[in-house]
């Protein structure tokens, strides 16, 4: 009986915080639910190996789009450091997941890239990786969710700022083109990218 009274002091406290913080843009209703599906998302990639191909696959081709979207509703800001935020994930991290990845999708791993600048001075077809442009999508959400944990404000800030700048210039780009990918490796699964070249 108790349990309820405190429940709605909890509920008032919450949006007490939550008004308070409404002008910061790390805690904007977008930037909470860019947050909430990166920790889905790698939480996710860690776990891949524990999946089998079809589950990892279908479970990316939702789970993409979603981060993709809510990336682009991401707030404007300013950085406030003129250094860039600490970075978390390690190269053996990152080589983990991106091994985990490629077992996973075995010769469907690699794809026709044709969005590469590559393309045009190469007379042979440019390929990519799954498991590579994955674990950079992964590389990049981590760090920026591993500051945002940490509850410094100024911190996640910057953080946020250079994850919606590295999404623009780099990973966005390789969240639609492994997309691509992931979507032939569900619907036509006996294409692979040997019979492509």
């Amino acid at each position: 009986m108790s349990n309820l009274k405190i429940i709605p002091i909890f509920a008032a406290l919450n949006a007490f915080i939550s008004m308070s913080k409404k002008s910061s843009v790390v805690y904007d209703k977008n930037t909470v639910e860019f947050v909430a599906v990166g920790v889905q998302y790698c939480s996710f990639i860690e776990q891949a190996g524990h999946f089998d191909k079809n589950d990892f696959t279908d479970k990316m081709i939702k789970i993409l789009p979603l981060l993709y979207l809510k990336s682009t509703m991401l707030p404007e800001g300013e950085p406030i450091f003129d250094e860039q935020p600490e970075t978390f994930v390690t190269e053996y991290d990152y080589e983990f997941v991106r091994i985990n990845i490629a077992e996973k999708m075995g010769k469907d791993d690699v794809y026709l890239e044709v969005f590469s600048p590559e393309m045009a001075f190469s007379d042979t077809p440019v390929t990519a990786n799954i498991s590579e442009d994955l674990s950079d999508i992964y590389q990049d959400i981590k760090n920026f969710i591993s500051v945002y944990e940490l509850g410094f404000e100024n911190t996640m800030n910057d953080a946020l700022i250079l994850c919606k700048e590295n999404f623009k210039d780099y990973w966005g780009q390789k969240a639609v083109n492994v997309l691509r990918a992931l979507h032939a490796v569900k619907y036509s699964p006996e294409i692979g990218i040997e019979d492509e070249l």
